[in-house]
């Protein structure tokens, strides 16, 4: 079969950039990855780790010949990328950028890119806590959303192409308005982020510090776990997303006042409520059949803590033709196993992988 593309270059090969060449490569979704950046030694490691064919010296030298370009790059550089690049491009070449704020980049690059070269925001919202080459994946965008953010300006050809590239690493197109895109993400990305790293920040700058740190347990860690992000990118897409991110921060600042008056006051009754609205919107998220989330068919299993457990309990539902759509660690206990969370996309799906993982020996239910 011939590939989607013929060559696609990759300007930032790091954590996204690397999990997409990796995901291009390893499917052959195109016949040439090409990868360019500041930093031979990364590119070297990126073509060690099959994450692009080859690389260039340059940016210019990278987009030379390609039909498809994708920025990679932190969203302050994106702009000035595409500036220097603009001369470079290839006739009808298609642009697109993996940035997670997209109403003034988009608004710049169509106004910088020459006539006959399309720019198509996007952002693939996936990420780790791990940076760079040695933090990619080539399933990084499986069951992940893709948002593209078109404009009344953006060629349908165009965006076709890149809604491929969004298909062929296993993502989930969405289409949006770029300014309603950085709104959203504002509100469920960027804000938790911060919240992340304000609550660290919180505790780590108390004096009992030292004596409290060490007894972090689940909720802490998983509340706290995007903070481990990189600094720099994330100082960045504040920067960027500005506005928006200021006006989640007046939201969030409003809710928190209303807990602290209900505490102080001793209003335990309102407490609950408030406490419960926020339960019942939380589970609502895996189910939810309207919107952006498909609904999901759960099971959760108790697994032993041993090598190859989610190899094996998959293995067992591959051979049955069964997919498993969504996976998560519930809790674990070292030496002693855990919970995990199983997502199907049918009722049929989830009441077969019940049976057979029951055949197999695990104690297992739905959810």
């Amino acid at each position: 079969m011939k590939p989607d593309f013929g060559r696609v270059a990759i300007i930032g090969v790091g954590l996204i950039g690397g999990s997409l060449g990796m995901s291009l490569c390893a499917r052959a979704v195109a016949e040439e990855v090409v990868g360019a950046g500041s930093r031979v030694d990364n590119l070297q490691l990126a073509v060690e780790h099959s994450a692009i064919h080859r690389y260039a010296e340059t940016p210019a030298d990278g987009v030379a010949g390609a039909e498809l370009v994708i920025i990679a790059t932190p969203v302050s550089a994106t702009i000035p990328l595409l500036a220097e690049l603009a001369p470079y491009l290839a006739p009808g070449a298609v642009v697109t950028d993996v940035g997670s704020v997209k109403a003034e980049i988009v608004r710049e690059a169509e106004n910088l890119l020459p006539p006959g070269i399309t720019f198509v925001g996007g952002h693939p919202m996936a990420g780790s806590e791990h940076a760079g080459i040695m933090g990619a994946d080539p399933y990084l965008f499986e069951n992940a959303f893709y948002v593209l953010t078109p404009t009344q300006r953006t060629c349908r050809k165009a965006l076709k192409a890149v809604k491929r590239l969004a298909f062929a690493v296993g993502a989930r197109v969405i289409e949006m308005e770029p300014e309603r895109h950085d709104l959203a993400v504002a509100a469920v990305s960027h804000l938790p982020h911060l919240l992340a790293a304000a609550l660290v920040n919180t505790v780590a700058q108390m004096p009992e510090s030292d004596a409290m740190l060490p007894l972090a347990a689940g909720g802490f860690r998983d509340t706290t776990r995007i903070a481990a992000g990189n600094p720099l990118m994330w100082r960045d897409i504040f920067t960027a997303n500005r506005s928006q991110v200021l006006s989640m921060i007046k939201h969030f600042k409003t809710e928190l006042d209303i807990f602290e008056a209900m505490i102080q006051n001793g209003n335990g009754d309102e407490t609950r409520k408030r406490l419960e609205q926020a339960q019942a919107a939380r589970l609502s998220l895996p189910s939810k059949t309207k919107g952006y989330l498909p609904q999901l068919f759960e099971v959760v299993l108790t697994v032993p803590d041993q090598p190859g457990v989610i190899g094996a309990f998959s293995a067992h539902l591959t051979e049955r033709g069964i997919n498993i759509c969504d996976i998560e660690i519930l809790r674990v206990r070292e030496g002693e196993g855990g919970t995990i969370r199983l997502g199907f996309a049918s009722a049929l799906e989830q009441d077969n992988a019940l049976k057979v993982l029951m055949e197999e020996g695990y104690t297992v239910r739905k959810r």
